[in-house]
């Protein structure tokens, strides 16, 4: 009897110079089998642990010098949700703490020329997040101020004052966002080859594949204090949505901004690369954004009713649907965001996106779903929205619904009525609006709102209205492959008559 022999031997994974493996090679009879285990590394540390939250105006130095802290990345988001960052040495963060880390806000999507004077940001102690996957670094937001005035279109600036007013009604708002992503190689396409289903969600196999990396997230994220309560392979191939607990709205939105930040960061030490992209390929499912609105005054959600949501809550969310139209600019920031709203049908058979201005009860067909009687969830925000502007506009457009006493019926679907299978122009559309077809017919609605213009700010707005309006013609200047093989079909069809 042939005596079976194994040696075990280290390799590297074919995707990460990070990940290792271990191939089994049996010889067995005369054949040889190879069989690879992953072996992929955790970059959380296992003991690490979370310091207490601080006050806002705590000493960052005597918090470093507690938890071990090395460098700081002081940070804040810019109006197209870039993250900026300074690294600023533990050593120096006392008077960063006091004085703010300087940037040139020229430099930033923010409207400002080169002329203009140092943007400083004054970091907000209570924002401090040591790193799990690295503990010698952590990171606090801040705010941003010229000059000793608050810059009010930073985006952080319009979601305080908006909280401000919510504080000055007797409310919390409180928000969870769902942020999908998109696993990629290097080549920008699914890193997992073998992901191929036309209907891929939940799939374990695909799950179990990147397996080691959602792990590391989710396990830096719950040290981090999120509490993530489900991760799940999503509708297309190669993307995934990880689930964390709902928190008033500013820290969820400072939560938002630390998730895609360790998400991208993670992804590259294990050899991908992550993308929030409204719609990055054509024939799958975009990244969406929801967020799930609930409005408290103490303990007491008051979204909430016996059968259904309460009757403020209506209100709120008929100044939601009502403005739609207007604030999709917002919610939908980016020329891509419209693949999303307005593609084409995917391969798995639906885009999970709504087009049109309705709601309905747990229905995912529709812009606004009502998954139970305490809140609402927004179905319509992507993956380029800006953390801080969701929350924002949420809560500008629902004051101004209770205030005006809005009334969502004339948008309310059956629970049984899918949208998908209405088609334009049907009776059951009267009285419904559609949301806009393209980031230019999207950013005029924004613009021409006079409400929105006074609850989120006119220098904000004026901001945010000149950047989309100078995407979308940075987009209207580019020549796309597109064009160029229509006009190869025209010059062959101008051919085929000429030699007729």
């Amino acid at each position: 009897m042939f005596q079976q022999k194994y040696v075990e031997v280290l390799a590297l994974f074919s995707h990460s110079c990070s990940a290792l493996a271990v191939n089994r090679f049996h010889w067995d009879q005369g054949c040889v089998y190879c069989v690879q285990f992953s072996m992929e590394p955790c970059f959380t540390k296992p003991n690490f642990s979370q310091g207490a939250k601080l006050d806002a105006k705590a000493d960052l130095s005597e918090a470093a010098k507690a938890r071990g802290i090395d460098f700081f990345l002081v940070a804040f988001v810019d109006l197209r949700g870039v993250l900026r960052t300074k690294m600023v040495p533990a050593s120096a963060i006392k008077q960063i703490q006091r004085d703010g880390a300087g940037f040139a806000p020229a430099a930033t999507w923010l409207d400002f020329g080169p002329h203009a004077a140092d943007l400083l940001v004054i970091p907000d102690a209570s924002t401090l997040l040591q790193v799990p996957f690295s503990p010698e670094l952590a990171i606090v937001m801040g705010d941003c101020f010229i000059e000793g005035k608050e810059v009010a279109q930073s985006p952080r600036a319009v979601l305080k004052a908006q909280v401000a007013e919510a504080k000055k009604r007797g409310y919390v708002f409180k928000s969870g966002v769902e942020a999908e992503f998109f696993l990629l190689s290097d080549k920008d396409a699914i890193s997992d080859s073998r992901d191929t289903q036309s209907k891929p969600c939940y799939d374990a196999q695909s799950m179990m594949r990147r397996y080691a990396l959602l792990a590391d997230i989710v396990k830096t994220l719950n040290a981090s204090g999120f509490g993530v309560y489900q991760t799940d392979h999503e509708d297309a191939n190669g993307q995934f949505e990880i689930n964390w607990h709902y928190q008033d709205c500013l820290t969820t939105a400072d939560q938002h901004v630390f998730f895609k930040w360790a998400v991208k960061t993670l992804s590259e030490r294990h050899g991908f690369r992550a993308t929030f992209m409204p719609r990055p390929f054509s024939n799958l499912s975009g990244n969406g954004c929801h967020i799930h609105c609930s409005l408290w005054a103490g303990d007491k959600n008051v979204f909430e009713a016996s059968d259904t949501i309460s009757d403020l809550a209506l209100q709120f969310l008929g100044g939601v649907l009502a403005k739609a139209p207007s604030y999709c600019a917002i919610t939908n920031p980016t020329v891509n965001s419209f693949k999303r709203l307005n593609g084409a049908a995917t391969a798995s058979g639906y885009t999970w996106s709504p087009n049109r201005v309705s709601w309905s009860g747990n229905n995912r067909s529709h812009m606004v779903r009502v998954p139970d009687n305490d809140r609402f969830e927004l179905r319509l925000a992507d993956g380029a929205v800006n953390p801080y502007l969701l929350p924002a506009v949420m809560l500008a457009c629902g004051f101004w619904g209770i205030d005006t006493k809005a009334n969502p019926h004339k948008c309310l679907f059956p629970a049984d009525v899918n949208m998908y299978e209405i088609p334009d122009g049907s009776p059951k559309l009267e009285g419904i609006a559609s949301l806009p077809r393209n980031l230019l017919d999207a950013t005029r609605a924004l613009e021409s709102d006079e409400h929105l213009t006074a609850l989120l700010g006119a220098d904000f707005l004026r901001a945010f209205v000149k950047l989309q309006k100078l995407e979308w013609t940075e987009f209207t200047a580019h020549l796309s492959n597109w064009e160029v093989s229509q006009l190869s079909v025209h010059r062959l069809q101008l051919l085929g008559r000429q030699r007729l």
